[in-house]
């Protein structure tokens, strides 16, 4: 309802030439800074002169000179008057000093409208800087991100086209070796059939060759007059006539199954849906990046940290990107991100804990084996080590924590029979998992280790080296799938999946002991590649950061390898 009459640069005044507001035709030359009129030198006689409120009101100054004076409204009750106040009691209206002497605002709470005018401005300064420093730059950057996403869509479905390309090729020629290999075997057996037809058929000639000597001899007979050939000849007929047996060798048939193109799609792979999600957007340009992290083409050895010590079992990962490790000694060490040992904590254990891992308050967890049905978890915060609780009955063998900061413990039996997978709420047990629904055990009942971790999406996966098999059950329990590896040509060694973790895209890793890889496989068990580039050597525990950086213990090399994998 107001405004603010800005001065003019005088510097810039030739190129706005005002004109008087009473004349309307004379170049400004004077203003009054109390009417808000502009004047030639003519008309400032005529408007002090014609002034509704007297002469002294009037304030005449150079144009140039004029003050950013505040323009109020004018009172529509009283007309000659200006709104200077505004009441708190009538919806906040703006009212001139005569209005607040009258009845209709008696006892009301008044502002003065310089007052509001000065608060509404400081709020008008900090919307602009919001809207200059958060909001448009925000929304220029979700503007980028999804231009970016739009560049990179048709380079994202050539890799993925290029990918299933790359797949149709290998299954064309794992098709002709297999076709290969049938006609070898057709051939083989051609042989075979060859030879039994043929062995009959020189017997038969054998046999002819013989009746051809035998009617020779008779038509000699026939015409001879002598009388003791004639007299010693025996009848060879009923040799003759018995037939040998006939031989009837039947081809071999090729029996082709019918093509179902549903059940070649699942063989060959899978596509997964499209997925859309929103997420709300807050005023801060610095988030974290929750976006998609494809894997690379060809995963990187960021660095090798030596740890000083060999049989390097378990390593697991701390917010600030450090990691802690420990292997088959009674020393636990820590170190930072450029592979700088920070600390190390000793602990009463000969041969190390069976397993490390982080709480979600950022204390280190120990399970320690005391024996082959007794255990312990243990925890170090601020230096000092307390129990958390007794395992008994059963050997613990690896834990991780769950999201909710529940404890998952693998453990088998006195007699290596069986193994199971119990929570632990505190030192509370909630549940048991140990068998599918048809009764039959989801585990190998060996002691040897069985990693375990929790996926994103709640399952829980363990690797179970004597099975040589990646179980994963939701988290009631039930089995989703199990993963037994992949043969090929240079990974031809059994499955030995021994560490096992999972990263911010619910894909699975795992170690492969006896290939020297490392196996990527989607949630749903599908096989996405091998990490085999990075000359891994005996590969065992292993953990992912906030950042999907992998970090892998080497067995006997006393190393714990950092490779980046993905985007």
């Amino acid at each position: 309802n107001f405004h603010v009459q800005k001065t003019m640069d005088p510097q810039n005044s030739a190129q706005d030439v005002h004109r008087c507001d009473l004349c309307e035709t004379a170049i400004v030359h004077s203003y009054c800074d109390f009417c808000h009129v502009n004047l030639c030198m003519l008309c400032v006689i005529d408007h002090i002169s014609d002034g509704y409120d007297g002469y002294d009101k009037h304030e005449i100054v150079p144009f140039q000179e004029r003050l950013p004076t505040l323009i109020y409204p004018k009172c529509r009750t009283h007309s000659q008057k200006n709104c200077e106040f505004q009441c708190k009691d009538c919806d906040e209206i703006l009212i001139c000093s005569s209005c607040t002497a009258s009845a209709q605002h008696r006892g009301h709470t008044f502002l003065e409208v310089s007052e509001v005018y000065n608060t509404k401005k400081e709020i008008l300064g900090k919307d602009t800087k919001e809207f200059q420093n958060i909001i448009s730059p925000t929304y220029e950057e979700i503007a980028l991100d999804l231009e970016n996403q739009l560049a990179n869509l048709d380079g994202g479905y050539e890799k993925l086209t290029t990918t299933m390309s790359k797949q149709g090729e290998q299954w064309h020629r794992e098709i002709d070796i297999t076709i290969n290999k049938m006609k070898t075997e057709i051939s083989e057996i051609k042989i075979k059939h060859r030879d039994i037809l043929q062995k009959h058929l020189d017997g038969i000639k054998q046999i002819q060759s013989l009746i051809k000597e035998a009617l020779h001899t008779l038509k000699e007979m026939e015409y001879s007059t002598e009388v003791f050939p004639i007299i010693e000849y025996s009848s060879k007929v009923r040799e003759f006539s018995k037939l040998p047996p006939k031989v009837q060798v039947s081809l071999p048939t090729f029996i082709s199954k019918p093509i179902d193109r549903e059940k070649l799609c699942s063989l060959v792979g899978q596509i997964t849906p499209l997925s859309t999600a929103t997420e709300e957007n807050t005023w801060s340009p610095n988030q974290p990046n929750t976006s998609v992290r494809e894997l690379l083409d060809e995963p990187e050895l960021v660095a090798t940290i030596q740890t000083g010590y060999e049989k390097q079992r378990n390593v697991t990962c701390l917010k600030d990107g450090s990691i802690w490790t420990s292997g088959m000694t009674n020393g636990i060490k820590c170190f930072n991100t450029k592979g700088s040992l920070l600390q190390t904590v000793k602990i009463n254990a000969e041969k190390g804990p069976n397993d490390i891992a982080v709480d979600t308050n950022g204390d280190l967890l120990l399970l320690l084996l005391s024996n082959r049905t007794a255990g312990k978890v243990n925890k170090i915060k601020n230096g000092h080590t307390e129990e958390v609780f007794k395992l008994e009955g059963w050997g613990p063998c690896k834990l991780c924590v769950t999201s909710t900061g529940d404890l998952l413990v693998t453990m088998f039996s006195d007699y290596e029979t069986q193994s199971k997978v119990v929570r632990y709420s505190g030192s509370t047990e909630k549940q048991t998992i140990q068998f599918d629904d048809e009764g039959k055990p989801l585990y190998s009942g060996n002691e040897y280790s069985k990693y375990i971790t929790e996926n994103r999406n709640h399952d829980i996966c363990v690797a179970d080296w004597a099975a040589g098999a990646v179980v994963v059950v939701n988290q009631d329990g039930k089995l989703k799938w199990r993963y037994t590896g992949r043969l090929t040509d240079t990974k031809n060694k059994q499955f030995r999946p021994w560490g096992i973790t999972t990263d911010s895209q619910s894909r699975i890793l795992t170690a492969d002991w006896s290939n020297l890889c490392i196996h990527i496989l989607d949630q749903n068990g599908q096989f996405l590649r091998y990490i085999d580039n990075c000359g891994l050597e005996d590969p065992y525990g292993l953990c992912v950061d906030n950042n999907d950086n992998l970090f892998v213990c080497e067995y006997n090399k006393w190393n714990v390898k950092k490779i980046k994998y993905c985007t």
